[in-house]
């Protein structure tokens, strides 16, 4: 059975999606679409901005005329994208990981395990669960992401004003992210950062990986991740890791890369080291997103909280981490 989303829709873009990219415009306009189905429209123009073809990069300025055309959709595909609210259990696991929360955003310390959000053969992750959570917000979107294996912050703006004010400061380099994790042997006390370039390749198994590359080969971009030593143990350091370029995995291949790969990281880490700490309880990577900073957008509101609308965010580990700490004679 087939079903029309509507007939050929135009839509004058006002402050609340300006700056938004028109591929994910689109996404939250045709619930249900899928995704390739959106980028085919785009690519073929029938989607239109000012009665002009457009990019899917194309970033959205107010006043902006859109014209979607109708859309067909099997009615089979419509019911699964309705997502199941969580159920109790993880409803209250989400409710109570939330670290901070005014007008503009919320910080979520994601467990390790979720992702951020749907796709790539994942039905939902955390932002799809939150707006189901949270249905009386009409604005949720995440503001950066986290590995899937990844634990700690992440920032979701609560308005299209803060979403654009949060990833300006983040091309800026102006939010700054600390990690902890365990990584394998003694990382050396001179080694303060690791300036690798990165390169995303794609094995035969359809599994993504990113690799070092050199300077000059196409879709290599320049990676930095500063480093400091917390503290040493008998086979493993734990490191404050500080990136200072957002790259896919980028902390975990600048580990590897350096020798000494996160404990736990079933992609880049070291199997024989992982199984003794799999024994020893830990069945994830040992990388946290422990800290944030940031600034608010600059309102009256705010400014009588925080006299330069500075934010720093931590988010405590996970009982599992914590348990890995106390077997390692760690205080926390």
């Amino acid at each position: 059975m087939l079903q029309n989303t509507n007939q050929v829709q135009v839509v004058d873009i006002n402050d609340s999606n300006v700056g938004q990219r028109v591929d994910n415009f689109l996404l939250s306009k045709l619930k249900g679409v899928p995704k390739s189905r959106i980028y085919r429209l785009l690519r073929k123009g029938e989607v239109r901005v000012n009665k002009g073809r457009i990019k899917p990069h194309y970033k959205l300025s107010c006043g902006d005329n859109v014209r979607i055309p109708p859309v067909r959709i099997s009615a089979r595909v419509s019911e699964k994208s309705c997502l199941p609210i969580p159920n109790g259990r993880l409803a209250s696991l989400l409710e109570m990981a939330v670290v901070y929360e005014d007008c503009h955003l919320l910080v979520v310390n994601k467990p390790s395990g979720l992702a951020v959000h749907g796709g790539s053969g994942i039905s939902f992750g955390l932002i799809e669960y939150l707006r189901q959570m949270r249905p009386q917000q009409h604005f949720l979107e995440l503001v950066h992401r986290l590995d899937r294996e990844t634990s700690g912050c992440v920032m979701v703006a609560k308005q299209r004003s803060a979403l654009r004010h949060l990833q300006q400061q983040l091309r800026n380099g102006e939010i700054i992210k600390i990690y902890h994790a365990l990584v394998v042997g003694r990382w050396p006390h001179r080694r303060r950062s690791v300036n690798q370039p990165l390169i995303k390749n794609q094995l035969v198994s359809g599994e993504r990986i990113v690799k070092t590359a050199l300077t000059g080969l196409p879709g290599v971009k320049s990676s930095l991740t500063e480093y400091k030593v917390i503290k040493y143990y008998q086979q493993v350091s734990l490191v404050e890791a500080k990136p200072i370029t957002g790259r896919t995995h980028q902390i975990r291949v600048h580990c590897q890369s350096a020798g000494h790969p996160i404990v736990g990281d079933a992609k880049y880490g070291n199997e024989i080291v992982d199984k003794e700490f799999r024994a020893m309880g830990l069945k994830r990577m040992f990388l946290h997103a422990f800290r944030l900073e940031f600034t608010l957008p600059n309102t009256d509101q705010e400014a009588a909280l925080t006299a330069d609308n500075k934010v720093v965010i931590e988010a405590p580990l996970g009982d599992d981490l914590t348990a890995i700490y106390q077997r390692l004679a760690i205080t926390v």
